[in-house]
Order: C-alpha cells, then structure tokens, then sequence
C-alpha cells in the first residue's frame, strides 16, 4: 500500500566522478547503497534511493560522474545520466572546493534545465581562508541554482540543508513507491557491487575498470545465502592479476566482500568467486547489454 504523502519526486544527483556524489545520496538515504572508492567512474549505474517520511516521498538517483566517453561502457554510463536528468523532478548539481569546471554541454544543460537545480558544493571541511564562499559564488554564476549550500557529506555538515531545501522544491504528488522500500534493484545487484567494490580498493591501475562481476547464482537458506560470482576482465594477463600467487589477492576480495555482504544482507554468506576473460568487453554493446547496461 503507498503511503498517503503530500509531495513525492525523483531528484537526480549529477556531477563530475569523485565529488562525492555516492556518499552524499548514501548519507541522505541513512543507507549504503552506492559504493564508494577513491577511484574515478566507481558508480556505472543510476541507482535509485527512496527516502520516505510522514508527508514526503523522495527517490534519489544516483548517477555514473559526468566524463567525455572513450569506450561503449562510458556511452552506456552516460545514458544512465541522461535518463536520469529527463526524469528529475529537483536537479543536485554535486561539486567540490576542487573542481574547476564542467564541459560546456553540461553547464548548458543545468542553465537550461526545466526543473529546480540545487548546487550542493561538498567537501568544505578542507576548506581554507574564503575558498568556500568563492567556488559558491563561481558556480552562482554558471548555472544560477535556485539554492547553493555547502556541505561535507563525509563529516555530516550541512546535510539536514540539502533535504529541507528539497523539500521546499518537491511538487505535490503521491508516493511512486511503497514506503518500506529503499531501492529499485535487486539483491543480485547490491552483492555484484559489493565484490566490485572490493576490486578497486584491492587493485591498481587498468584492473579494477576492466572487470565487470555478474551473480549468477543467489540461493537463501534459512540461516545462509549462497552467492556464486563471475569477475570478467578483458585480458588473460589480467585474470593473472586478479587471482594473484596461489589466489591469494582474489581470496583477499572474497573475505572483504563478504563481510560487507553479511552485514548488507544479516546473514552468513557463502561466496564462490570465478575469474573469466571477455576480450575487450567494455567496447561491445552486446557483451554490455549482457551485464546490464
């Protein structure tokens, strides 16, 4: 049954990789839902978040970060973006102290966009002297939001800002989801994350952005869930890589990502994890429409 609320809307988080854009929607959510790591183009899909309160409904859109595509991946990536702005009821335009400035097609898009953009400019716990007041100010310029507001969605400042202003620019509508969901995907998704995830913190370089991991087996036990997974990489050298001396690296994966999985899910996990080698995956739109791009 949907709840009986006032105002209800899809709000996109948009903005360029590593601004912080997952650790604000997570924060906002109040749960882990985008991974997050140090490493550029972490996020490759739009993952939606539902917060629903006593008169409200809001269905964040996490969004893969705004990048020039080099491979069919990074089209598909974008696309992800596109849809989500099509679909926003509220725009957050997600930057920081350190970022100097959008491609020009993207400040077009948020000048000319129909719907209310917030500029939510993160990280001002580093920040030193005026730097704060003058990157508001920069981007005041640049795309004219309705509202700016600093904030450090790691340290928790400022958040309570970024929901009531929300809030205030949210139109009147019922709920679109039921008021005990948290997200559109599936389990199947969030563990597949949680093992990608892993890859990027344990691995350097051209490894972690050239595998892909696909569940393909979920069985729930009373007191167990039993998760086989694939990790697809594009070259042989890296499937060497990724298992490591005696399996050793990839034995390292399995127990930082079940952990998180069984904290994730409340149960013990037990995961297989197999290594396989799809040439050049990331540039072959069948091979993509496979993994769910």
């Amino acid at each position: 049954m949907m709840p009986d609320v006032h105002k209800a809307g899809f709000v996109s988080i948009v903005g360029k990789p590593n601004v912080g854009k997952s650790t604000l929607m997570n924060v906002l959510v109040g749960e882990r839902l985008s991974i997050i790591t140090s490493k550029a183009q972490t996020t490759r899909h739009r993952i939606l978040g539902i917060l629903s309160g006593e008169h409200f409904q809001i269905v964040y859109s996490d969004t893969p970060g705004i990048l020039k595509p080099q491979y069919e991946l990074h089209s598909s990536m974008m696309r992800f973006v596109n849809q989500a702005l099509e679909d926003a009821d509220v725009i957050l335009f997600v930057t920081d102290l350190f970022e100097k400035s959008e491609e020009e097609t993207q400040i077009q898009q948020l000048k000319n966009a129909e719907v209310p953009v917030i500029l939510v400019l993160n990280k001002i716990d580093l920040a030193k002297g005026t730097q704060a007041e003058d990157k508001l100010n920069y981007w005041k310029e640049q795309i004219a939001p309705v509202e700016a507001i600093p904030v450090s969605a790691l340290e928790g400042l400022n958040m309570g800002a970024v929901l009531e202003a929300i809030l205030r620019h949210l139109p009147e509508h019922p709920a679109y989801f039921p008021k005990d969901e948290l997200t559109d995907k599936p389990e199947r998704f969030f563990a597949a994350e949680m093992i990608r995830e892993k890859i990027f913190l344990q691995y350097k370089k051209e490894v972690p952005y050239s595998c892909e991991v696909v569940i393909t087996e979920f069985k729930e036990e009373e007191d167990i869930i039993r998760i086989r997974s694939e990790i697809y990489v594009e070259r042989q050298s890296q499937k060497g890589i990724l298992i490591g001396k005696g399996g050793e690296s990839l034995k390292k994966v399995g127990i930082a990502a079940r952990a998180d999985l069984e904290t994730f899910f409340g149960k013990q996990v037990y995961l297989e994890q197999f290594v396989k080698v799809s040439p050049n995956w990331r540039k072959k739109q069948k091979q993509l429409g496979h993994f769910g791009y």
